[in-house]
């Protein structure tokens, strides 16, 4: 069971992850299970939990620590037998020292971490990726046979996807629906893969501020690692930064290790 913390009031999502008891608020008609209960035995997946509210980060912590909650408007306390995930595009401490997150929560989330790198770092998955959602909308939407021809492919891979996965997905659907022949062309392609702007400063003079730096410093390192080939040690002296908090910055940006980066980088010492 997922849900998406950032896309939902905050009343509406206390009461689908905890139930609500009937008569709890106006509109509640019955008891209702939330889907802590829903996904006794299995695993609840909390996508964007960095979107989550304060009052429910504090609920969030009560189920972690103690294993059991109380549905919205009641008393009784249900135990909880769930496997968690956690997932968000945020840098949660920095979240953390700014206060919008809280630390003993996110100490309690952050077991085991892994980091996906955006999109654009990893552009060999696209090919795959894009294959992939054809199929899954070609038979959704009844289109038949379809497929990417190798120059759709080509645009597709030399996008830079500031939206990542989600992004490269509603294009393909767009594209499936689209589509009256059995091969989707690039000229079928939506514009924002078609024009793919290689002014980046640009792109991120259309984001909010923070999401702004935290783009900018991404692509710094990124690039800075790429100039010392990969050595963390030379690029943090180049950027003027203590190798341990370079290795963090690289941590919270989602930055994948340097020999991922590119073919051309080999070490990271």
């Amino acid at each position: 069971i997922s849900v998406n913390c950032g896309g939902l009031p905050e009343g509406l999502l206390e009461s689908l992850l905890f139930g609500h008891e009937k008569g709890a608020f106006t509109g509640a008609l019955r008891r209702t299970r939330g889907y802590f209960e829903e996904a006794e035995g299995g695993t609840l997946f909390l996508d964007e939990v960095g979107e989550t509210p304060p009052a429910l980060q504090v609920k969030l912590l009560r189920v972690l620590q103690e294993r059991t909650f109380q549905r919205v408007g009641g008393s009784e306390e249900i135990p909880v037998d769930d496997r968690l995930i956690a997932a968000t595009n945020k840098a949660l401490e920095e979240c953390v020292e700014n206060g919008s997150f809280r630390q003993d929560l996110y100490y309690r989330l952050n077991v085991i971490t892994i980091s996906l790198p955006a999109l654009r770092d990893r552009r060999e998955d696209i090919p795959l990726l894009s294959k992939y959602f054809v199929d899954k909308y070609a038979k959704a939407f009844e289109r038949g046979s379809r497929e990417l021809t190798p120059d759709a492919i080509n645009h597709l891979c030399n996008s830079d996807w500031p939206g990542n996965v989600r992004q490269l997905e509603n294009s393909i659907e767009r594209a499936v629906a689209l589509s009256e022949r059995n091969q989707i062309t690039a000229e079928e392609l939506s514009e924002d893969v078609l024009d793919h702007p290689k002014d980046w400063v640009t792109e991120l003079l259309s984001l909010p501020i923070k999401e702004a730096r935290q783009e900018f410093e991404r692509r710094y390192l990124v690039e800075n690692l790429r100039r010392n080939d990969g050595n963390v040690t030379l690029a943090a002296a180049d950027a003027g930064l203590p190798r341990q908090n370079y290795h963090r910055k690289m941590k919270q940006l989602g930055i994948p290790s340097a020999r991922r980066l590119s073919p051309e980088i080999a070490s990271e010492t």
